[in-house]
């Protein structure tokens, strides 16, 4: 009984190998198999700008903390982001809206006049006068001639005097894509442009050359304002808000 029962199982397996399948022994083998470990798809990479901010609300997307040549350049695309992103931010809007303020408190430039039509006119100013500046400085410029248009911070290594110096004169010159030091025409040619182009909107009082080279000094300073408190900010929030700067 015991030896047809095993002739039966013999036959059961050679069968089974014939067919192609597994014999009991080696599906059980299988079953017992590692399981090879999952794989979980890469995180996606973080921004490539600063998104903190000064004082909590001004935003610093332009800053990178590291002067090294070690940073990757910017894309042209990622450039074109920078500008939309500094044009569309929340806090530049609101800025737009209280420099239009104080310029129909005085009449002031543009000389659009007095009254709500005029304030609307002298806001819409303002968020043209951002946009066209971000789109040459930020984005066309620094694309053409292939131009960082990001502020690299030294950092608290450097003595103040060094940093002061720096922050200046970063106004005129900037690195390249290949890490070199050049000429930043994205922010000097860039603004130019940008205030050249509000010749296109600006009433006639407003379109001269007196008011064009006002609104240089006004940008370059605003610039410089910019880069110090890139700069400086770290370090005077961190001194007296206990809390270190990532």
């Amino acid at each position: 009984m015991f030896g047809l029962f095993w002739a039966q199982a013999m036959c059961a397996q050679t069968q089974a190998q014939v067919d192609g399948e597994a014999p009991p022994e080696a599906a059980a083998a299988e079953t017992n198999a590692p399981v090879a470990p999952l794989i979980h798809p890469a995180a996606p990479p973080s921004s490539v700008f600063n998104n903190e901010r000064i004082m909590g609300v001004i935003p610093d997307y332009q800053t990178v903390n590291d002067s090294t040549k070690a940073v990757p350049p910017l894309t042209a695309r990622q450039k074109w982001d920078l500008a939309i992103k500094e044009t569309l931010d929340p806090y530049n809007l609101f800025s737009a809206a209280i420099g239009a303020g104080f310029s129909q408190a005085g009449n002031q430039t543009p000389k659009y006049g007095v009254g709500t039509p005029a304030l609307g006119e002298r806001f819409g100013a303002a968020i043209a006068d951002m946009s066209t500046q971000n789109f040459f400085s930020a984005g066309l410029v620094a694309v053409v001639l292939h131009e960082d248009p990001r502020y690299f911070r030294l950092g608290p290594q450097a003595s103040i005097p060094k940093r002061l110096w720096y922050s200046i004169n970063r106004l005129f010159v900037c690195r390249d894509d290949s890490g070199k030091s050049v000429f930043n025409a994205a922010n000097v040619v860039g603004t130019v442009m940008g205030i050249a182009a509000s010749n296109l909107y600006y009433p006639n009082a407003s379109v001269r050359w007196q008011v064009m080279a006002g609104r240089l000094n006004t940008s370059m300073f605003g610039g410089l304002t910019g880069n110090l408190m890139s700069e400086f900010w770290p370090d005077i929030h961190d001194r007296f808000f206990h809390h270190k700067h990532d």
